[in-house]
């Protein structure tokens, strides 16, 4: 495909167009540095070494993983400070965690004593430090422990424990994330936000070390970068972005995209495309035409899409290829074994989806 005009490629197809995804990785990166924190990129809508490491040149400390599994497919290809975003439990997976750690640096997240206890006798065993955050619940109550002085009993067992290396907190406000733009939302994340913040600043007035404050997603980052006491955020999906991000308030560019063909016009304002629920979800938000004004959202079964047009045309005709924006990317790139990086309609570079499946 190297070197083929987009339009001339069979679908349906999960492209990126290079040169927009790396102007929206110069505005987290930009965002970032104004306010002088880290950025760490979640890659769990992502799933690739390739992009990990353009954003790391980029000026990204590491990267985020919601998997073990997508830990070891990022550190294998050279990916050197990983945090897992995420609890590690059960003897293989912490067996694994702890080999890994002869490879890179993964930090994991912790919220309950036995989890910390199997952690360190693993780490004892293997002759390795394991880092570790303590997740604390800012309110979206998932996991986590309860701000305040819960955080900061669980900070000082880590930091007691032999085997392991306590690096400091993580959150997330994501409870907040779908609010929409405005002075409500900025108060919501500052609110949620505060009760890490102030976890921290609790663990360190106890004498423990807190180098990592950690937060802030797609939907968040651009109010998480700018408050006080965080030293990182994590938004990954902005550098793709989709309708889901944009409905929260995000202003980036839609850089990937999944080509569609038009296979039937069944009635003049009607559009079938050749894309279902197998190659998009929309368990977010529906997918969309991208370049069709007023078209509606799309109707997905298993194998096909549909969408209404505004007014009877006899265009798109049957054959034509059309670009569709993603509704949410998290769940709809790990559905595709490639990633198409297109620059200026052609095809530039052909990744494997190599973190795609890592469930484990």
């Amino acid at each position: 495909m190297i070197g083929a005009p987009v339009a001339s490629l069979d679908t349906p197809r999960l492209l990126v167009d290079l040169d927009t995804m790396e102007r929206n990785i110069g505005r987290v990166m930009a965002e970032v540095a104004r306010h002088g924190i880290a950025w760490r990129p979640h890659t769990k809508g992502i799933k690739l070494p390739a992009i990990a490491h353009k954003l790391i040149r980029a000026g990204a400390i590491g990267v985020t993983c919601a998997k073990l599994g997508e830990a070891e497919v990022m550190a294998a290809a050279g990916i050197q400070s990983i945090l897992i975003a995420n609890q590690v439990v059960g003897a293989e997976k912490i067996e694994r965690l702890a080999g890994l750690q002869r490879h890179a640096e993964v930090i994991a997240c912790v919220d309950d004593p036995a989890n910390i206890a199997a952690l360190a006798a693993a780490a004892l065993r293997m002759d390795v430090e394991l880092p570790l955050l303590i997740e604390v619940d800012t309110g979206m109550a998932r996991c986590g422990v309860q701000p305040g002085a819960a955080t900061v009993a669980l900070a000082k067992l880590v930091a007691e424990t032999p085997g392991l290396r306590l690096r400091g907190v993580m959150g997330w406000e994501g409870h907040c994330a779908g609010m929409p733009a405005g002075s409500q939302k900025t108060a919501a994340v500052t609110a949620s936000v505060a009760l890490l913040t102030s976890s921290a600043d609790a663990c360190r007035a106890a004498g423990l070390p807190i180098d990592i404050v950690s937060c802030g997603g797609t939907g968040t980052f651009m109010i998480t970068a700018g408050l006080p006491g965080v030293t990182e955020i994590q938004a990954g999906g902005a550098i793709f972005h989709d309708l889901t991000y944009a409905s929260w308030g995000v202003e980036h560019e839609y850089a990937a995209t999944v080509l569609a063909t038009v296979i039937s016009r069944p009635t003049p304002t009607r559009v079938v495309i050749d894309c279902g629920k197998k190659t998009f979800s929309s368990d977010a938000t529906a997918p969309a035409p991208r370049d069709i004004q007023g078209a509606s959202p799309l109707r997905l079964s298993a194998e096909h899409g549909q969408f209404d047009l505004p007014v009877a045309s006899a265009s798109p005709a049957v054959g034509a290829r059309i670009p569709i924006v993603i509704g949410y990317g998290d769940t709809t790139v790990h559905l595709h074994e490639t990633l198409v990086g297109t620059r200026r309609g052609q095809v530039e570079i052909v990744w494997p989806l190599l973190g795609r499946g890592r469930l484990s």
